[in-house]
Formats: C-alpha cells, sequence, structure tokens
C-alpha cells in the first residue's frame, strides 16, 4: 500500500516536471526530495535506521545510513489520508490515546507490517521522552538494536564533549552493524555540504522576513524541521538555493507571497499533517501569512571540517528546543519580532508533553511582548479529532481581534 502510493507521488511529481517546467517551483521540489527519501526507506536502499529528531543525520549519511527521525513517517502516514486504521491498531493494542498520535500511528503500521523495516534504531532524549518511548516500543517489534542519544541539556564545554563521545560511541555501534567504518573523505564532504546548506537557509529565512513577505503560508512549511534529513547532500543545497533564488526575485518584483498582506503570524510546533482548510483561509479571507515557523531558523555556526563530531554536538546542543523551556520562549520572541508577525498560531498537538504542556509559558512570554497566541487544542496527525467549523470559527475570532488591536 505505501510503497505503491509513495512511488506514485515520485512518478507523478517527476512526470510533471517533465510535461511543465513551470510547475517546478521550489516547494514540489523540496517535496520530491523528500518523498524520495521515503521511497528509499521502504525500498530498504543500504542500511536503514529510524531515529529520534535530533539525531546527527548527516553523519549517519556519513556512514551510508539511509535515515529518518520516525515522525517523518507518522506525517506520512497522514499526509497519505492513512493514520487513521494505524492509530486505531495502536489503540486496540492497549496504546492509549491520549500519546503522540505521530507515534501512535507508526507503531499500529509496524505492527501490521506496512512501513519500512530498519536495521537498527538511534534514540535521541530530547525533544521529547515520547520519541523515545516510541522507539523502544518499535525495536521490540523489530527486534532490533536501539542505541540513545542522551543530549544534555545546559550547553556547556563539557556538555559538548559528552555527546561528541557519544557521536563516536554511536559510529561504533553502526561500524558493528554494517561492518563499514568512517571515511575521512567522505565525512569532510558531508560537513562541507552541510555547512553549504545552513549557509544558504540563514539567507532564505532573512528574506522571508522582508515586509511585506515573499512567501506563501505553504512555502516554508515544516521546512526547518524537516531539511536536516537532508543534510549533507547536494540535493539539500539544491532545494535550499531554489527557495533563495525564487524569494530574491519575488523582492525584485515587489510580488508578496500573499496578496494585499495584512497580517503576519509566527506558526508553533508541528504543522497539520491532513488536508485542512485553515492555510487557505488565513490567507484567502484575511490575507494573513504564516511568514515563519517555530522550527525555521539557523542557531549554528559552520562546523569546523578539522573536528567535525564536536561541531556537529555543539549544533545539537544549539537546538531552542533543546534545554529549559525558558531557552524555547526566549527563542520564539526573538522570532516573533525579527519577523514583525502580528500574531502566534500554537496547534496544541494533543499528547505532546513538551509542545502543549508549556502552552502556558509561550503565552505569557509571547504576550509580554506584545503578541497573541491562539492555542488550538487539536491533534496534527489524527483527523478524527479535528472539529472543522470549530477551529474555523476560532481563528476567525483571533484574525478579528488583530484587526482591532492594530485599528486601535
Amino acid at each position: 500500500m505505501m510503497p505503491e502510493y509513495i512511488e506514485n507521488l515520485v512518478n507523478g511529481i517527476e512526470h510533471s516536471f517533465n510535461s511543465d517546467p513551470a510547475v517546478s517551483t521550489p516547494r514540489k521540489l523540496y517535496e520530491l526530495e523528500f518523498v524520495k527519501l521515503g521511497r528509499r526507506l521502504y525500498r530498504n536502499e543500504g542500511r536503514v535506521a529510524w531515529c529520534g529528531v535530533m539525531a546527527p543525520f548527516d553523519l549517519l549519511r556519513a556512514m551510508d545510513v539511509t535515515s529518518c527521525f520516525v515522525e517523518f513517517l507518522g506525517a506520512i502516514l497522514a499526509t497519505a489520508g492513512v493514520a487513521g486504521p494505524m492509530l486505531q491498531a495502536a489503540e486496540l493494542a492497549g496504546f492509549t490515546g491520549d500519546t503522540c498520535a505521530y507515534h501512535r500511528a507508526v507503531i499500529g503500521a509496524a505492527m501490521q507490517g506496512l512501513t519500512p523495516e530498519p536495521d537498527f534504531l538511534i534514540g535521541t532524549t530530547c525533544p521529547c521522552t515520547g520519541g523515545l518511548a516510541a522507539l523502544e516500543n518499535l525495536a521490540e517489534i523489530f527486534k532490533k538494536d536501539l542505541f540513545i542519544l542522551n543530549i544534555p541539556l545546559n550547553d556547556t564545554r563539557d556538555n559538548i564533549r559528552y555527546l561528541a563521545d557519544q557521536f563516536k560511541a554511536m559510529l561504533e555501534f553502526i561500524t558493528q552493524k554494517t561492518g563499514r567504518m568512517i571515511d575521512g573523505d567522505r565525512l569532510r564532504e558531508v560537513v562541507e555540504n552541510s555547512n553549504r546548506v545552513g549557509a544558504v537557509m540563514r539567507q532564505v529565512y532573512d528574506l522571508a522576513k522582508n515586509v511585506p513577505s515573499p512567501i506563501t503560508s505553504r512555502d516554508l512549511s515544516s521546512f526547518g524541521i524537516a531539511m536536516p534529513l537532508l543534510f549533507g547532500t547536494e540535493a539539500a543545497i539544491t532545494v535550499a538555493e531554489g527557495f533563495r533564488k525564487e524569494f530574491a526575485a519575488r523582492i525584485g518584483r515587489a510580488q508578496s507571497g500573499v496578496k494585499n498582506e495584512q497580517f503576519r503570524l509566527l506558526w508553533l510546533q508541528n504543522r497539520i499533517m491532513f488536508p485542512n482548510p485553515l492555510e487557505k483561509l488565513l490567507e484567502e479571507e484575511y490575507r494573513a501569512v504564516i511568514v515563519v515557523d517555530e522550527y525555521n531558523s539557523i542557531n549554528w555556526e559552520p562546523i569546523d571540517p578539522a573536528d567535525p563530531i564536536t561541531g556537529m554536538a555543539r549544533r545539537t546542543m544549539s537546538d531552542p528546543l533543546n534545554g529549559s523551556a525558558t531557552r524555547r520562549v526566549e527563542h520564539l520572541r526573538k522570532a516573533a519580532i525579527e519577523y514583525q508577525v502580528h500574531g502566534a498560531i500554537n496547534p496544541c498537538h494533543w499528547g505532546c508533553r513538551q509542545g502543549t504542556g508549556i502552552r502556558g509559558l509561550i503565552s505569557e512570554g509571547l504576550k509580554e511582548i506584545g503578541i497573541p497566541v491562539l492555542n488550538l487544542e487539536l491533534d496534527c496527525v489524527d483527523s478524527r479529532n479535528f472539529a472543522e467549523g470549530q477551529m474555523k470559527t476560532r481563528v476567525e475570532a483571533f484574525i478579528e481581534m488583530l484587526d482591532s488591536r492594530r485599528s486601535h
């Protein structure tokens, strides 16, 4: 079922590119690279690893391991419209409905043999214990070994060294599983590509800050959280440069992503993975554009090719999701100011402790700089729990409130 679905997506996008070059937008190219990743996973091309969100994916690539974070598979299931039966299968097996649907969907699919089989798993203690627990359950389902990266919360020199040592131990674990050792030339190539894509992504984000913004709400949807899966590749550079070129061209033509932009929004955490009307409603009815997602930022300095493992550890430690809630709130406040947003929308993903759990702190922190937050109680994966009418009503009321604030 899923392999055929993904294969059809790849073929469909490639056919559209060949038939009409005008449709090969940066977003379409971005989507193509990720469905190709899905295809590689389902084809079990080479060694396959399922990971936590903050695994060093370019380091895994240097070992010729095809990898993804487990939530990526959950998003594929939701986008394909098949997450519901997978969630139901997991729930019938005893995985309660108050846990994250990204994880439950993948567990349900794995129990039914509808996911690619990993050769091994790499867990991370950040950003959530739920993701680590899901990987522990998946390791049991597949009878595969799980290596856990314990990511320290405080960004100190000793902690960076500690995490770098864990990365080295992870490489030894992979060598045991694959029989292959890290190649120095391959690692340097991967580091160079990651540094290049990081620099271009930084420029892409700076272009998105323009007033009016050249982006649509969909252009950079989930961009910051997903792009690390492509780090280390030429494809990542091509995708990022495509966005940079397109946004610069739009600014040069004085073309905004949303015509007559009226409201600029910050979107917190996860986008809604199944089809829904909210982005279209915001853009078409209210000329409101999501100019920045929470994860759309580059917080790390270029990695030193002479000491890449330490550089990758430092990059991981710099992530705003790592550390205290105060650190995350400060990151959001900084983004709100730099992108000159009028308000923020937080889809309080059901079962997400580290996301929904600090919504009060986030709301209060943004309120202090004059940015109101709309908290939407929904599930970003499970469409069974999406009350469309209620969501539209709340979004409409929020925009009307923003309009009222502006008029005063």
